[in-house]
């Protein structure tokens, strides 16, 4: 019988070209260390960011279309902060109704992807 144990990474999508851009947001603004793409897959485009034990793999997609409902949901202490920090570097903060026992918000990414931040009640 198997066991799932984690999950190793999430994978977003990104138009030709969005490379600068993810750097920026996931890089500068949210603070995500980027990671080296394996050789093999370098040449794909695209960028990869790591935090904890996580990887947000951002993919090149030709025919791009932003998840506009699909979406990460990454737990934060200190979500507060988060938000005005985010504000301040311009996102549109989304309000949604909080889910019993935590708070959440939504930003789009530069290329229209759907991310929620959430920080469970203590």
């Amino acid at each position: 019988m198997f066991t799932f144990l984690d999950i190793d990474h999430i994978q977003l999508a990104g138009p030709k070209g969005c490379e600068e851009e993810a750097r920026n947001f996931y890089g500068k603004i949210l603070g995500l260390k980027e990671i080296p793409k394996p050789e093999n897959l370098r040449g794909r485009g695209g960028c990869w960011f790591i935090f904890g034990r996580q990887e947000i793999h951002i993919g090149v997609q030709e025919d791009f279309v932003p998840a506009t409902k699909a979406h990460p949901g990454f737990t934060v202490k200190n979500l507060k902060s988060l938000r005005e920090h985010l504000v301040k570097a311009g996102l549109d903060i989304k309000e949604e109704p909080p889910i019993e026992g935590r708070q959440r918000f939504f930003v789009n990414d530069p290329f229209g992807n759907r991310i929620e931040f959430l920080e469970f009640n203590q």
